[in-house]
Order: C-alpha cells, then sequence, then structure tokens
C-alpha cells in the first residue's frame, strides 16, 4: 500500500503535520493538498493537540507545486479550493501553529509556512517564492507576506522570485529563528514548552483578532475585543493563572497541574 502522502500524530499536546513526498521534496499535487487541508481539520478539531506543527520528511520542507503534475494538466480549481481550505485552517484554528523549514523550503513550501503563527527555520534552509516565474501567483501568500515582511520585501520576493538564506529571512521578520540542524528539535521543543505556558482561550482570541486588525479600524474591533476579554475572564485558564500567581508558581496549561477539574477543563 502506497504511503500516506500527509501524516498526522499527537503526541505530548503536540499535533504533527508531516508532508510525506520525500522521493519529489514534498512537492505538492492535488492528494498532498487535500491530505493536508483533512489533516489540518483533525487537528484543528483534537483536544490533544495543544500546538500544532508542520514539518516535512526527507531532505526538504517543501518544493513547492510538482511541476509534472502542472505541465501535465492535473492542477485546477480543486487544488486551490484544498490549498485554500488547508492554510486557512492552520492560520484561523485556536492554537499555535509553527512552520519547521529545512532545505528547500520555496515556493508552496514558503506559502504553507506564511500560514501558520511562527516559523523556525534550519540553517540550511533555502527560502523564495517562484509562482511568477511559472505564469502564476503564489496564491498562499499573497494576502498574508506583506502582513509579515512589510509591502517592499513582499513584492522583492514575489514579483523577482530571490530565493534567500534562512539567516537573511531572519533578517526580513520572516522566519522568528533558525538553528543548526542538529539543533532545530531543541529549539522547537523550548517554542513548545513556551506555548504549553499560554491559555488556548486566549491564543485563539488573540490569533484572531491580530489577523482581523490588518483590514479593520481598530475602534471598529473594540466591542469583539471585549466579547473576547469576557470569554478569557470566564475561562477555566483564568482561575489556573489566579491560583498559580498565589501560590507564587509557574502555571502550565497543558498539561495542568493537578486538581480537581472544572466544568470547562482540567483542574490546576
Amino acid at each position: 500500500m502506497a504511503e500516506p502522502s500527509v501524516t498526522y500524530r499527537v503526541a505530548d499536546g503536540v499535533g504533527t503535520i508531516s508532508l510525506n513526498r520525500p522521493h519529489v521534496l514534498n512537492a505538492l499535487d492535488v492528494p498532498l493538498v487535500q491530505a493536508l487541508a483533512d489533516a489540518a481539520a483533525t487537528a484543528a478539531a483534537d483536544p490533544a493537540a495543544w500546538v500544532v506543527v508542520v514539518r516535512g520528511a526527507g531532505r526538504a520542507f517543501c518544493s513547492g507545486m510538482d511541476r509534472k503534475a502542472l505541465a501535465a494538466g492535473a492542477i485546477a480549481e480543486p487544488f486551490y479550493r484544498h490549498w485554500t481550505r488547508g492554510l486557512n485552517l492552520l492560520e484561523d484554528m485556536d492554537k499555535l501553529t509553527v512552520a519547521v523549514l529545512h532545505g528547500y523550503s520555496i515556493g508552496g513550501g514558503l506559502q504553507l509556512a506564511a500560514a501558520c503563527d511562527v516559523r523556525l527555520a534550519a540553517a540550511d534552509a533555502i527560502i523564495g517564492l517562484g509562482a511568477t516565474q511559472h505564469g502564476l501567483i503564489p496564491d498562499g501568500s499573497i494576502l498574508r507576506l506583506a502582513r509579515i515582511i512589510g509591502l517592499g520585501r513582499a513584492k522583492e520576493l514575489t514579483l523577482l522570485n530571490d530565493h534567500v538564506s534562512a539567516d537573511e529571512a531572519r533578517a526580513m521578520g520572516l522566519v522568528n529563528w533558525v538553528a543548526p540542524a542538529d539543533q532545530v528539535d531543541a529549539v522547537l521543543a523550548g517554542v513548545i514548552d513556551k506555548a504549553m505556558h499560554t491559555s488556548r482561550t486566549a491564543t485563539g482570541h488573540a490569533k484572531r483578532l491580530l489577523n482581523a486588525s490588518f483590514h479593520t479600524d481598530p475602534r471598529a474591533m473594540i466591542e469583539a475585543v471585549m466579547r473576547a476579554q469576557a470569554d478569557c475572564m470566564a475561562s477555566w485558564e483564568i482561575d489556573l493563572a489566579n491560583r498559580g500567581w498565589s501560590e507564587r508558581r509557574e502555571v502550565r496549561y497543558y498539561p495542568a497541574a493537578p486538581g480537581p477539574p472544572t466544568e470547562d477543563g482540567p483542574g490546576g
């Protein structure tokens, strides 16, 4: 039986989505993007996943669209619909999403990374786009990239298709961390540990409001912010945070410290 083009597993509060076409550097075709969207939907709904990590198997994170499939006419609207669904799920889920880049992280690879909340790159990562060279737009990043690195840099990468090193990407704010290849997992573990000390309720609202802030007058969002804050104040996490402050101990939300469970979540 053929290997799945995307795998999903969850362990210790971390849901890991892995692109799994290493023989073609995880190039994107219709089965892969459909499986990616399905995996993102599973991760978003998985109560065991506090953080979601997106990785690539083999020598690369993702080398972009499968050019053989494109040349054969196998890339059409269903591809783009599944692709958009998957990226939107990663961007919108109420969990921190982390892209881990290594090797070729170009074209759709960078588009996928841009849909995640933060990005960790191995020092060997090669990062860039390329769609306009091939007569297409980078639809997964065209509405996101300028928000991350500014319009001038976004135009440079999108229109001229330069590839940049991990360090160059870090300097422009395209990735959040760079690590030697043999230290990527250790740095990732530190990022995950930080996320385990943050409220999922607050994280979900904060992500949504930060994204909305780019296309909405801040004053028009005041009531949405008030509703979000009220939801945070009513959550089990705020009780845990307050107990931790009173007891002068660090609060870890996943797994929560032993204690009596509440109606809406673990005890503290």
